[in-house]
């Protein structure tokens, strides 16, 4: 049973789609998602430098776009084909981390690519502008007594706002209560100061709640063509309607990928392919989930092993009955 990954902020980094350039088709790709969103996405990806692309509005929308033209390349998908076409049978699950949801949904059919395109563009604009009215943050806490990291958040007014597994929180909140954190963290913890403007899957970015609510009003979402899962619980979203309500919720609530990969486990998934551009939820992958083969698609010279690893493990415990229909 195999899962693709949609990776979320802070994974992308300055010339990741350079390489990607003589894919045929991902150039044309990138630059289609751009009219989509208002951006030369081809551009932040080969020449924008890295403060350029941890810019929010420009963050998002690269990240998904380029998330959805990996995996069209790896299944052969031209423009013109809907993923919903092709992914059934190619995979058999499919999740997204923060931002990477709206990917995730694109790639289960709930969404069509540029209803993605069009949903995170308002996203990462609203994000932005939340993020600009309060001076806030968000810290890695790496290693500590899990119930100890939790107590000295909660002590500190911080939340947990992504639970990522393997000894790996982030927290989120105040500028000033990241540095007490920092200042004396848990026993056994290390805190890392993360690039990104703000507090995000907090309460501070409830003004962005309500700007994607309005975009996607107007958006017709369908039932996962695949089996999804929602990154605030790990749950198995069967319904379009869900699915989309839970990517706007999401924006102010936590992200529980440890709950994700709980799930996977249960699932019987024997794989997880991270698309591009890959390697931090492998690398979450492989310290949780011991014995799933893991791939990351970090450039075009991985898209051979990646259609290998669709190959080998798509379909090899989903039965007929148990998947969706």
């Amino acid at each position: 049973m195999l899962v693709v990954a949609c990776p979320g902020q802070g994974a992308q980094s300055p010339g990741m789609l350079l390489p990607w350039t003589e894919v045929d088709g991902f150039a044309d790709a990138l630059r289609h998602a751009g009219d989509v969103v208002g951006i030369d996405l081809l551009a932040h990806g080969t020449t924008s430098d890295a403060d350029t692309i941890r810019d929010t509005a420009v963050a998002q929308p690269l990240l998904v776009a380029t998330a959805l033209a990996s995996l069209r390349a790896v299944l052969g998908a031209d423009a013109g084909t809907a993923l919903a076409e092709v992914v059934p049978g190619a995979l058999d699950v499919v999740a997204g981390h923060s931002v990477g949801e709206l990917a995730a949904a694109a790639a289960a059919g709930v969404l069509s690519d540029d209803d993605a395109l069009a949903l995170v563009a308002v996203r990462g604009a609203a994000m932005a502008r939340a993020a600009a009215a309060t001076p806030t943050g968000m810290s890695a806490v790496l290693g500590g007594d899990p119930d100890e990291v939790l107590a000295r958040l909660a002590a500190l007014d911080l939340v947990a706002a992504n639970v990522n597994g393997g000894g790996q929180v982030v927290a989120a909140g105040t500028l000033t209560a990241l540095a007490a954190l920092a200042a004396e963290p848990p026993a056994r913890a290390r805190v890392v100061a993360l690039q990104v403007a703000g507090a995000f899957h907090t309460r501070h970015m409830a003004p962005a709640v309500e700007e994607l609510e309005q975009a996607a009003a107007k958006v017709a979402p369908r039932r996962p063509v695949v089996t999804l899962l929602g990154n605030a619980d790990g749950a198995e979203v069967t319904d379009g309607d869900d699915a989309l309500a839970r990517i706007v919720a999401q924006v102010a609530r936590p992200v529980r990928w440890d709950l994700c990969q709980a799930t996977l486990a249960r699932l019987g998934v024997t794989a997880l392919l991270e698309v591009a551009p890959g390697g931090v939820l492998t690398g979450l992958a492989r310290r949780t989930l011991p014995g799933v083969e893991t791939l990351a698609l970090k450039s075009p010279a991985d898209l051979d092993a990646a259609r290998d690893l669709v190959r080998r493990h798509a379909g090899t415990v989903l039965t007929a009955q148990e998947s969706p229909s």
